[in-house]
This record gives C-alpha cells, structure tokens and sequence, in this order.
C-alpha cells in the first residue's frame, strides 16, 4: 500500500505559475506521499516530452513511485473518422505513460449532455471498442487502462461496470474516486461497495454536500438531481471517510491510494491536512 497524491490537487498552483510539476514531484515526498499520479494540467507532456525524463529524475530523486498517468478523452458522438483519430491520440498517450514507465493508466471515455440511460445504451458498444482496442495497445507495454467515475455520463457504479464488463479486458479496470459518486447522488458507501473489486487504483476526495434549496453561490456546483456540491479537504467533508475507507480496507486492496483535491483552500495547505487524514483514518481502521 502507497499512499500518494494526484499532481491535480496542485493545479491552482501550477495554473498560477507558483509550482511546476517538478516543484509538485519534491512537495509531495516533503509531505511524506509516496508516489504521485501525472495529470497533465499546467503543463503538457505532448509539446513538452523533455519533462518525461525530467519527471522520472524528479521522482527518482525525491524518493517516490510514479503510480498512474491521467488523461482526457471523448469517444462519445464522433463520426467514423473522428472515433478514429481519438483512438489513435489516446495510444499516443499510451507511449507517454510508457516512457513515464507506469503500469497504470486512466484516460476519459466518454463526454455527452444526453445522459441518459437510453443514451449511455445506444453509445456503450462503440465506447467499449475503443477502449477495447486501446487496452489491447496497452497490453503490449504492460500497462493497465482505466476508467474513472466522473464526468456524470459514465459516473455510476453500473455505468462503470457495465464499460468494463463490454470491453472485456483483464488490464482494463477501474480509478475508483471514492467521492465522485455524490455527482451522480450515488451514495459513496455504495458506490464504493460495488466497484471496489475492480479498481486498478483508488482517489480519495472529500465534498461538501448541501440540499437543492441552499441557494449557495460562488465555488459550487450542481449533482444531476440538483445538490450543491464543492470539493472539500480529506476528511473535512460530508463523504464518510471512515466507512468507504473501511470498505477499501477490508477488500484487501493493496495499491496506490491518491489524495485528490479541488476545493477552494490554498491547495499546499488542503493537500497536507488530507494526506494526514487520509493516513490517520487508515490506521484507525
């Protein structure tokens, strides 16, 4: 078991010019992570391939794993030739992730305003080819892809499953995000439950959740049926940390655990206390 941090959490610093990604590298082993997932926001990796290596002797140095490479991707409502050259970016990502030299990968499936059942139903066969066909290119560099509950369309536990059950691919799997569920008004206990045995890797990130009547502003945003929600630091929210965590912990799970933040505290404040709590929690179970 490593516990570590998603170079996401840092992105208000690194959209703001205070940290690159190499800052963010000897940050996260100062405050005692483990490894780190590359999200690549505030920095590119596609323009930039000079910082693979410089990452991988970042890291080195600083003493901690790199555990996943993260990226976007949309395979929903394309044309033929569209469809195509998404899949053909992604496995370019995929020799990103190589020359990172991770073992795991999640990159998006799917974006859509129709998220419907009906929808999802109609678009599942062709998004489980492609990622089909990624994880086959994957396999060959001994690199396992991922999907991550986000994104409201593919944000359930049976949406996740249900990708993952169609594509049929042992090294494809789940980022389990132990929070994202409450986008979705999936109960993160639940969610958890159900998709813990087929995560590759599990996020830990906190929210706030307040009723549809709160007429809350600024920093919020809405879940599909209307809850203000806003990214909250490991622990200080309203998930209960204590029950998904025990969830996590008694599946016998024995991977990269990630600290991922997006609220409003300065971001090397809010990622310090949740990696803390994330650490405390675990061992009180």
């Amino acid at each position: 078991m490593k516990f570590g941090v998603s170079s996401y959490s840092y992105y208000q610093a690194l959209s703001s010019g205070d940290m690159d990604i190499l800052d963010v590298i000897g940050t996260i082993a100062e405050i005692g992570g483990e490894h780190i997932e590359i999200v690549p926001l505030g920095f590119n990796l596609t323009e930039n391939p000079e910082l693979i290596d410089a990452i991988r002797r970042k890291a080195d140095e600083a003493g901690i794993a790199i555990s996943n490479y993260l990226i976007g991707a949309n395979f929903a409502g394309k044309n033929d030739a569209e469809y195509e050259q998404e899949i053909e970016r992604v496995m370019r990502e995929v020799d990103i992730a190589a020359a990172l030299g991770v073992k795991l990968m999640r990159h998006d499936v799917a974006s859509s305003s129709d998220t419907s059942i009906g929808n999802f139903n109609r678009e599942l066969p062709r998004l489980a080819e492609a990622c089909r066909r990624i994880a086959d290119y994957a396999a060959t560099k001994g690199i396992t892809t991922t999907v991550e509950n986000h994104g409201y369309f593919l944000q359930a536990s049976d949406r996740v499953q249900a990708l993952i059950h169609a594509t049929d691919r042992d090294n494809f799997r789940t980022t389990l995000d132990v929070g994202n569920f409450v986008c979705v008004d999936e109960n993160p206990v639940v969610g958890v439950s159900n998709n813990i045995s087929y995560a590759a890797m599990v996020h830990v990130k906190d929210f706030y959740v307040r009723s549809p009547e709160s007429q809350l502003g600024e920093g919020w945003f809405r879940s599909s049926q209307g809850q203000y929600l806003r990214g909250a630091i490991v622990g200080h929210g309203d998930i209960d940390m204590r029950r998904v965590l025990g969830i996590v912990k008694q599946s016998g799970y024995d991977g990269y655990i990630s600290v991922e933040f997006e609220g409003l505290e300065p971001c090397r404040f809010a990622v310090e206390q949740g990696l803390n709590q994330l650490k405390i929690i675990w061992q009180s179970l």
